[in-house]
């Protein structure tokens, strides 16, 4: 347990003691966030607020991990996975920020080491920590053997889960708060399953992110950026496949898989008819353009994340 405490200790402690030198520096290096012309009117005035805040956010679940988990394994590829799409995501919001190239990386690009790093995650993981070819099924109960598309599989839930987090991030608080109660059920789930290491990484990702709520919560002072959310992606990915939980995962971040479908289900819709499902998607924006405040969308989606998580841990 005083592992636990230290990692929560010391992750939201970097966060909310580094927070106000750091965000300054982002103001003086022009590190604003550009906001998308066809996105809601009322984002138009948070044009301007710094982004890159990930960068507090990952550093933190870092140096809480290393200093309160064993570097076992299991720690060194979990982070692995985070800090690769920590990389993905900062060269993104570089090129857009510092580059001034609104795109950032191109589509191909970012799928490209996604794909690397999940290729790299199962040679370690199946010859180093055992990983078999099995899927949980959480309702059957029951282990199915799906063979070769275990390795379609994983790189499938880890360029899913990283897209749908960063999509998730749309929101002042939306990311941040999700990702923490998406967290704090996986440091139970690791716990449960004997996953003690990667329960302390858990509880650093959401101490972390509680952490960047004093300054990301509505009014937001900072964003996460694709810095942030890519990698806070990555490390839910990473805690579903190296505990056989990738289909609980879907229940546990339900938000985040909601998001994402989201926007599959628009782009869909629109290129085969024409017409929109929604308002706009990502879905958040979707509430919001019918008339439902911010705040309320942010709350509303903490809300539903949290029975799912609690829904998740009935089923474990």
């Amino acid at each position: 347990m005083d592992s636990f405490i230290l990692a929560a200790l010391i992750a939201a402690g970097f966060v909310l003691l580094t927070g106000p030198f750091f965000i300054p520096e982002l103001h003086k290096l022009k590190f604003g966030q550009s906001i998308r012309e066809e996105g809601p009117a009322s984002h138009q005035a948070k044009s301007g607020t710094p982004t890159m805040g990930g960068i507090m956010i990952i550093l933190g679940i870092t140096i809480a991990t290393l200093v309160a988990a064993p570097l076992s394994t299991e720690i060194i590829l979990a982070l692995f996975i985070m800090l690769g799409h920590f990389l993905l995501g900062f060269l993104d919001d570089y090129i857009k920020v510092v580059k001034k190239r609104n795109l950032g990386l191109k589509a191909k690009q970012k799928l490209l080491g996604q794909i690397i790093i999940a290729i790299v995650t199962m040679i370690i993981g199946t010859r180093m920590l055992g990983i078999d070819t099995t899927i949980w099924v959480p309702v059957l109960d029951s282990h199915i053997n799906i063979g070769a598309g275990y390795y379609a599989f994983v790189p499938f839930v880890m360029v899913g889960m990283s897209n749908a987090v960063n999509l998730t991030d749309g929101l002042d608080g939306l990311a941040s708060g999700t990702v923490a109660i998406a967290a704090s059920s996986y440091a139970v789930v690791c716990t449960l399953l004997g996953h003690s290491d990667l329960a302390i990484f858990a509880t650093a990702v959401a101490a972390a992110c509680v952490g960047f709520l004093r300054f990301n919560a509505h009014p937001a002072k900072v964003f996460m950026g694709d810095t942030g959310s890519l990698a806070l992606g990555g490390a839910m990915a990473a805690l579903g496949i190296l505990t056989h939980t990738e289909l609980l995962l879907g229940l546990i971040g339900i938000i985040f898989v909601c998001e994402a479908m989201s926007v599959i289900i628009q782009v869909a819709s629109f290129q085969s008819t024409g017409k929109r499902v929604f308002r706009m998607s990502p879905i958040h924006h979707h509430f919001e353009l019918g008339g439902w405040s911010e705040w309320k969308v942010v709350f509303v989606f903490w809300t539903v994340g949290l029975i799912g998580s609690i829904m998740a841990l009935k089923l474990l």
